[in-house]
């Protein structure tokens, strides 16, 4: 569309594709907070509460206008890739339907809200939402634009998942006289598992192009990725997130060990996904199209929810560590006395 013709788009269908670029249909990702509302609760009993409830509905509102403030911008900045992407050049900024003062208007205007609306929360809540919208101008405005340099881009944009874990928490813990600090060991697992997941949105996308000189056009990052290198990272992601879900798990919550096979399964069939031609992992917010992949989440889901709130002792005493630890260790001297400020075996004389 040219742009004379696009001054001449009618006001319904402009304020169509304002409303389009604000990507609505993407809150689905807000359950990505869920982790951050079901943990607490397993830990602090007789939290939940109407009030508690009418929190995460406010938190649940603010999360969304911040998200969209994000999904404005990366609409209007990649206007002009999107033109030379086969099916995102339908896209309403790359139509030219979208007024692009207006638009960073609407971008500013619904972080502002958002943001505003999570001071009612807590400080901690508003707080974690503007970095969640810094985030999203790193990704998309140049000179940093993290979308166009490899890797960078999957894991600057998969740290969205802890945020809003995060803010998932701090929505949670709000009514709590005492602040509960989330563990590091599980953030960091939500962070890799998000990796894994947008690795093999580039690979899918990455072969769903099948032109390296046009793929390299739309997106600057495809210049430099293979689908060889993609899926080694996908590797990477996968094994740095299992490492760290098992070290939250042995540390405060062994019975999650029996979902783990759940997680693997859903993991296993995300990736047989991303091989398929005109793949949803594409285009996640189509995911729910695949029922083989829905029905192993929605089961992922209420088992290790469940387990959260199940404890099973015989399970921990299963686990129980059968090696000494080195500060056990006391060397014997022949002849002598156990030294008892030693961990270091003697050596043989």
């Amino acid at each position: 569309m040219t742009e004379s013709t696009a001054q001449t788009v009618p006001l319904a269908t402009r304020l169509r594709a304002h409303l389009a670029i604000a990507r609505l249909d993407h809150s689905i990702k807000n359950l990505f907070v869920l982790p951050g509302v079901i943990v607490p609760l397993s830990v602090v009993s007789g939290l939940w509460s109407s009030h508690l409830f009418v929190t995460l509905v406010v938190a649940f509102v603010s999360i969304t206008l911040v998200a969209c403030s994000n999904y404005v911008i990366n609409e209007v900045l990649d206007a002009p890739f999107d033109r030379l992407h086969p099916t995102k050049r339908n896209r309403p900024a790359a139509l030219g339907l979208v007024n692009v003062p207006a638009a960073y208007v609407q971008w500013l205007l619904m972080m502002i809200a958002g943001v505003g609306i999570g001071l009612f929360i807590s400080r901690a809540f508003a707080l974690t939402g503007v970095v969640l919208w810094i985030m999203g101008c790193l990704y998309n405005f140049p000179p940093v634009r993290t979308k166009d340099v490899p890797y960078l881009d999957v894991l600057t944009e998969s740290v969205n998942n802890p945020l809003r874990m995060l803010l998932g928490w701090y929505a949670t813990v709000s009514v709590m006289a005492a602040p509960l600090v989330p563990p590091i060991s599980l953030l960091i697992a939500y962070w890799m598992i998000g990796c894994y997941f947008m690795a093999l949105k580039r690979f899918s996308e990455l072969n769903e192009i099948n032109d390296r000189s046009v793929a390299g056009a739309y997106r600057a990052s495809f210049k430099r990725y293979t689908p060889e290198s993609l899926l080694v990272s996908v590797l990477f992601y996968a094994s740095t997130a299992m490492l760290f879900l098992g070290a939250f798990i042995i540390r405060y919550r062994i019975e999650l060990i029996l979902g783990f096979p759940f997680i693997a399964f859903t993991m296993a069939i995300y990736l047989k996904l991303a091989f398929k031609k005109d793949s949803a992992v594409v285009n996640p917010e189509k995911l729910y199209r695949e029922p083989m992949l829905m029905a192993s989440f929605a089961a992922t889901v209420l088992v290790m929810g469940l387990l959260l709130f199940i404890r099973l002792p015989r399970l921990e005493g299963f686990f129980t560590p059968t090696l000494p630890t080195p500060t056990t260790l006391i060397p014997v001297v022949p002849g002598g006395t156990p030294a008892a400020n030693d961990t270091i075996p003697a050596a043989p004389r």
